[in-house]
């Protein structure tokens, strides 16, 4: 980004990424390079060494994911009682209060990570796991109400 006379550009460049990248969440801690989504705000340290191409390209450093693209997200913990892999599903429930329980839908952007934010698989999952799972702010009306799920955690 340049700004002269109050003026923002807003440029493209091409980062390559290299055993030596280092990527970060936005709090500091080390994530895979398969989590950063497209259209992902990222602070970045590179080379100054850049090609010519358009867009040009130099090599990354440090890329510290700022923000995903995604629309504003709650944050739910709890045991999975069901897993539906056929029609990408699963359910879990407050381990305080059985009754509470709600439907995650999984689509092909939720993720999957271990307790260590390492990327893992849905087919990993099993009843009995507790989870942290990031999902949108809406739900439906229904029981148990349900609403998309963003990430899967193990904890």
């Amino acid at each position: 980004m340049r700004k002269r006379n109050n003026i923002t550009s807003i440029q493209d460049i091409q980062l390559n990424i290299g055993r030596g990248t280092v990527i970060l969440n936005s709090f500091g801690q080390r994530m895979c390079l398969c989590c950063i989504q497209a259209g992902s705000w990222v602070n970045a340290t590179f080379s100054a060494r850049m090609t010519r191409s358009i867009p040009p390209q130099a090599n990354a450093f440090l890329v510290t994911v700022l923000r995903s693209p995604r629309p504003s997200s709650s944050v739910t913990i709890g045991r999975i009682i069901m897993i539906d892999f056929d029609n990408n599903f699963l359910i879990t429930e407050d381990p305080d209060n059985s009754d509470n329980q709600m439907k995650f839908i999984i689509t092909n952007t939720t993720t999957f990570t271990s307790r260590f934010g390492a990327p893992i698989r849905f087919s990993s999952l099993w009843p009995g796991q507790m989870v942290r799972i990031t999902h949108a702010n809406f739900q439906t009306p229904s029981i148990p109400p349900q609403t998309t799920a963003f990430n899967v955690q193990l904890i």
